[in-house]
């Protein structure tokens, strides 16, 4: 049985590997296990010419540790192009490029042990005891604190989770299959980025040519991701900080407020969309082969040869707005859903929860198992949404996080994450009136 570790991380995706990268050179014991044989982040969704949606910045260390070394500018410089990637002048990069940072960070951190399950986690009292199946066989790895960053499973609407097949699936598995839509009547569910993306390529011909693609959305419209610089200020720490003291009520309805911050579809896919549709309609006179739907909700699915989708059209309000759509191929572009890893499943009970469910987390995204009087720590990342914001779940804040954690673990400020004086003052004290005599 190996030493106690100070730290052992579940998973190790972008949110892992930035407290990978932060803490490589800290005087702690720490490994990090994925089950994966190569790193690849979400490789289901690498579709031509995808671009990221955060600033190449915002990266896994950059906004709290500028000269470290998993950088995404010390990346560039190791492949040569950075002088190409200046004179580019993109304001973003491509998904492809950015999946190809995260790989080349990962092979450079040492802690990072892929092949790697891990099978369960048990309370051993002071320390957690992970069953791990690794390159070499099983071993038994002791850990006095956990950093769980899994990622996310595909969120499959209950009505289409008997029909999952070849031709019924979740997009983030889209660029694995290939599917061949030659001739094929296609519907899309979801009115997201992704959603947008598989409407390009689908219309492109990257996977052959439809004879029909219906996009449909529970949205009113297909709107466009709020990237102006006021909505911005969300995703900073200091925002984080005035989240944290609100009720849970209250943080719920601002993050439902908030939702196009971080989940619409980005200003330069939706013109290259809207181009690419008027084009069919009206200079090829291919008005058929796209429809959009929005305000629909799909309520139902069934199979009898081809597919029968049950849609609910919302804008006609309480009348009855059932619609039914016919299709050959269905692609589910239903974003992905909060789920801890099967392995914590001996702890599961005694993980702190709200009456919603939601994980309850300290500033430092960590809890407590209920009943244990240690010092040990569980830092839950990527699942905090309802507990520090929109920002949460997103890669922009990636650095600060990872950070928050090192400083949480180690006890002091070994990061300043601290900014400046702020133009937005999202609260402000009373003053106290004094009397004058």
């Amino acid at each position: 049985m190996s030493d106690v570790l100070d730290l052992a991380g579940i998973g190790a995706g972008p949110f892992n590997l930035a407290v990978a990268a932060l803490i490589r050179e800290k005087s702690l014991a720490h490994r990090f296990f994925e089950a994966k044989v190569e790193f690849s982040w979400h490789p289901g969704l690498m579709l031509p010419g995808v671009m990221m949606q955060t600033s190449f910045l915002k990266d896994l260390v950059t906004p709290v540790d500028p000269t470290n070394p998993c950088s995404f500018l010390a990346y560039l410089v190791e492949k040569k192009r950075f002088y190409d990637f200046l004179h580019a002048e993109q304001r973003t990069v491509s998904r492809r490029e950015f999946a190809d940072y995260l790989s080349w960070a990962a092979r450079r951190l040492d802690s990072v042990q892929m092949s790697s399950r891990v099978q369960s986690v048990l309370d051993r009292g002071a320390f957690f005891e992970l069953d791990v199946h690794g390159p070499h066989g099983r071993e038994r790895v002791r850990a006095r604190n956990l950093c769980v960053a899994a990622g996310k499973t595909p969120n499959i609407p209950q009505c289409c989770r008997p029909l999952l097949s070849d031709n019924c699936f979740h997009a983030l598995e889209i660029a694995l299959r290939n599917p061949d839509v030659s001739d094929k009547r296609v519907a899309v569910v979801g009115g997201g980025q992704t959603g947008a993306e598989v409407v390009i390529n689908l219309l492109g011909g990257h996977w052959g040519c439809p004879r029909q693609v219906v996009w449909a959305s529970r949205r009113s419209n297909y709107l466009p991701l709020d990237e102006t610089p006021f909505t911005n200020d969300w995703f900073t720490p200091e925002y984080v900080d005035v989240f944290r003291q609100l009720s849970p009520r209250r943080r719920e309805e601002i993050i439902a407020d908030q939702k196009l911050a971080s989940d619409g579809i980005s200003p330069a896919t939706l013109t290259e969309l809207y181009r690419l549709f008027y084009r069919l309609a009206h200079i090829e006179g291919d008005l058929g082969r796209v429809a959009l739907l929005p305000n629909r909700a799909l309520v139902g699915l069934s199979c009898r040869g081809d597919y029968q989708l049950q849609l609910e059209n919302n804008l006609l309000g309480e009348a009855d707005g059932s619609e039914w759509l016919n299709a050959d191929i269905v692609i589910l572009c239903t974003g992905l859903r909060e789920a801890l890893p099967p392995c914590l499943a001996p702890l599961q009970e005694r993980i702190p929860r709200d009456e919603a469910g939601h994980l309850l987390l300290d500033d430092a995204f960590a809890a407590k198992l209920i009943g244990d009087s240690s010092e040990r720590r569980l830092y839950f990342l990527g699942t905090g949404r309802t507990s520090h914001g929109i920002a949460e779940p997103q890669l922009s804040l990636s650095a600060w996080r990872g950070a928050l954690v090192v400083n949480d673990l180690l006890g002091s400020e070994v990061y300043d994450i601290r900014q400046s004086g702020n133009f937005m003052k999202w609260v402000t004290h009373r003053a106290t009136q004094v009397a004058v005599a």
